[in-house]
């Protein structure tokens, strides 16, 4: 009976954010840029919400809970709703209490409405935020380009603090949360217009043009016609059961997405590491998660020694010398043996190995090398200490000119390893739309 019933409430829920869609047209897919911040290395994205819209410049958070702004500077709007303690959407949003605010209502500060905790995963810094729901608008695709405009007239969101956004690239005004929530962007999008609960990212290496974020199923088809949803190798995402947020309800599962590594080489020989840091434990430490808010791939640190002794060695086979450290990296070569190839520089193969040994991510020196300089170039993963709470983060260095599918429903990837090899980049979808 209480099956039926949890059903049936998904069921409301699902058509009430179907019904809250402000359009009769039902996109197949939405469309948003995704830019690189050259001084944080944070990847952003802009949005248009509120009565009259405004552009909300966010930074992308793959692994964010949901969408949050701030609330206490600048925030007008006529559409926006504070969510009323009990309501569905206090429980979709898995937001339990109820607040007062004891000054002025404005959005962020009325009585009789439930709170979740808004979080900065870069400061690794939370508080608690009122729930909301308000207009928002995106584009729509065929994959292809953009299309017409969509907006959603209930998007649930959070209002966070003026604080929250320290550390976070010049000009943001909040996060936008992927995760796997009820209330992540992939999640209310798909309810709200009937789509697959899947999306798909595509981070470009360069501060001046564009990457891209698809919701909803493919084609993504990047210039000159390639079709990036075609060349998708599968793995299975595995939910850790312990929140990594900076702040939870205990019982609450993680909302990032986490791999099964089941060992590492460095062109094609396995490296020697304990293994049981690859598996998430009872407690939710270990394992490997992929993240858009760490810039380079972090590693527990006997991981971390062993991969970069391998590394070193095989670089050292093929005459590339060592060079000083220049941080945050600790290993570093001279460019004077490493030559350019299409997939960047020739220097050692990075195998992730997944569920078997004939499903892995490779990565190309495009995606494991950082140019310091001219003269020096540095293996762009670093030391995440003993005892961290995940033992790999796949970091956006090394998630660049890769497209990734997300699939919620089925809790699966997709990732193509470089998009280089077929002469393309994450920076070649064309965002002309179409008239």
């Amino acid at each position: 009976m209480y099956g039926f019933l949890f059903s049936s409430f998904l069921l409301f829920i699902s058509a009430s954010a179907a019904a809250a869609a402000a359009t009769s047209f039902r996109p197949d897919a939405l469309v948003i840029p995704v830019s690189k911040d050259a001084s944080t290395l944070q990847y952003l994205t802009t949005i248009h919400q509120r009565t009259p819209l405004v552009p909300v410049k966010l930074v992308v958070d793959l692994g964010g809970q949901f969408l949050w702004v701030d609330c206490d500077r600048n925030y007008v709007s006529s559409s926006y709703r504070p969510a009323r303690c009990g309501s569905a959407q206090c429980s979709l949003a898995r937001a339990s209490g109820c607040g007062e605010c004891y000054s002025a209502p404005r959005p962020g500060c009325n009585n009789n409405t439930c709170s979740v905790l808004p979080d900065n995963t870069v400061t690794r810094t939370g508080t608690s935020g009122e729930l909301a729901s308000d207009v928002v608008s995106v584009e729509s695709t065929d994959g292809s380009n953009p299309g017409r405009v969509v907006s959603v007239s209930k998007f649930i969101f959070s209002c966070g603090s003026t604080f929250l956004l320290e550390g976070l690239a010049s000009g943001t005004v909040g996060m936008a949360g992927l995760g796997r929530t009820k209330i992540g962007l992939p999640s209310q999008f798909a309810s709200a217009f009937s789509f697959h609960r899947k999306f798909a990212i595509c981070l470009s290496d360069s501060a001046t043009a564009n990457g891209v974020a698809f919701f909803g199923g493919g084609p993504y088809r990047l210039l000159p016609n390639i079709d990036a949803s075609q060349s998708l190798i599968y793995t299975p995402l595995y939910i850790n059961p312990v929140s990594t947020a900076s702040g939870y309800s205990q019982g609450e599962p993680s909302a990032e997405y986490f791999i099964r590594v089941k060992s590492i080489k460095i062109n094609e020989r396995a490296i020697k590491l304990n293994t049981s840091l690859l598996s998430i434990d009872n407690e939710g430490v270990g394992g490997t998660k992929i993240s858009t808010v760490n810039p380079y791939t972090v590693l527990e640190s006997s991981i971390y020694k062993a991969f970069t002794k391998a590394f070193i060695s095989a670089a050292a086979a093929i005459n590339i010398t060592r060079a000083a450290s220049v941080a945050p990296f600790d290993v570093c070569f001279s460019s004077k043996n490493v030559y350019s190839t299409r997939v960047g520089p020739s220097v050692p193969s990075i195998d992730l190995v997944l569920q078997n040994e004939s499903v892995y991510w490779r990565i190309f020196g495009a995606n494991s090398m950082v140019y310091v300089s001219d003269k020096v170039l540095c293996l762009g993963f670093v030391d995440g200490g003993v005892n961290p709470r995940t033992s790999i983060v796949i970091g956006g260095k090394q998630l660049e000119d890769n497209l990734l599918q997300f699939d919620i429903a089925t809790s699966k990837l997709g990732f193509s390893s470089s998009l280089l090899f077929r002469r393309t980049t994450c920076a070649n979808f064309n965002f002309t739309s179409n008239p």
